[in-house]
């Protein structure tokens, strides 16, 4: 069994990639100019949030699949360094000299352009030649978790598959009632669902999964995962704890409130 200090630095010594490049039309309010993945809960986009959960647990370098307004992310990273820190500008030459680092963010980032109209198995292909190493950690760029990333790595190492994914109870849209003798019982707004597991992302790959497929057609969803699955091939890592896609604009709204509130689950 590997000891904990040789296990935290396996973790580290990891990329994480980040899917980007979708088209975000259910939330067209915010993502008619801009990617999904930029979309801001506080201050900065939920890309910014679901790299430092990763970075909680000691990874720093990243690859973010670039498509749709791909632009847009990369001005936020060649800019971020900047916008945190005060500097000096010659103007005379162009020449700048940063006077306050910022040092909270010490990550490396690939940004990989994998097409505009790319599937999101494809973007993952395009992308794996950036990948250091036989394994990878990989999630979407529109949820937030307080997953704990050291414990479903721990679980794919020793489940012995060639992917895991992280399933998660999705929180219902509705309140749920509880129902006898023609009354209402229990009346909860808005739980999460007890019954059923879904995709909540935040994966651990090995090259082995994507084997046999090319092509920017590939799905990862009913392409790859399906394959996996069938093949026995796909742990899956159960979150019982917070999880919460961005899809509309009434989820972006709820999120930057627990973000305002200073008691959102993942920070």
């Amino acid at each position: 069994m590997t000891d904990e200090p040789t296990f935290q630095a396996e973790i580290a010594s990891m990329t994480a990639m980040i899917l980007a490049g979708g088209l975000g039309t259910r939330l067209r309010e915010e993502t008619e100019f801009k990617p999904k993945p930029m979309v801001r809960i506080g201050t900065q986009p939920i890309l910014w949030h679901i790299m430092k959960l990763y970075r909680k647990f000691g990874v720093r370098r990243f690859i973010v699949c670039l498509g749709y307004r791909g632009d847009v992310i990369r001005d936020y990273f060649l800019r971020h360094r900047l916008e945190q820190s005060d500097f000096e500008v010659d103007l005379a030459t162009g020449d700048i000299d940063i006077l306050s680092p910022n040092l909270s963010d010490d990550w490396k980032v690939v940004l990989a352009e994998t097409g505009a109209a790319t599937s999101t198995g494809g973007r993952v292909l395009r992308a794996l030649p950036y990948i250091k190493g036989e394994r990878f950690f990989l999630t979407y760029g529109d949820g937030l978790c307080d997953v704990d990333i050291a414990a479903v790595y721990r679980y794919h190492r020793e489940a012995g598959r060639l992917a895991t994914v992280t399933a998660v109870h999705p929180t219902a849209r509705f309140g749920e009632l509880d129902i006898g003798n023609g009354l209402a019982e229990g009346f909860l707004e808005k739980p999460q669902i007890r019954q059923g597991w879904i995709n909540g992302g935040f994966f651990v790959m090995e090259r082995g999964a994507l084997a046999g497929f090319s092509g920017d057609e590939v799905n990862l969803e009913t392409d790859i995962l399906e394959k996996l699955s069938a093949n026995q091939q796909l742990a899956a890592y159960q979150h019982s704890g917070f999880w919460q896609c961005m899809d509309t604009f009434r989820e972006t709204q709820m999120l930057n409130e627990m973000w305002a509130s200073g008691t959102a689950p993942w920070a």
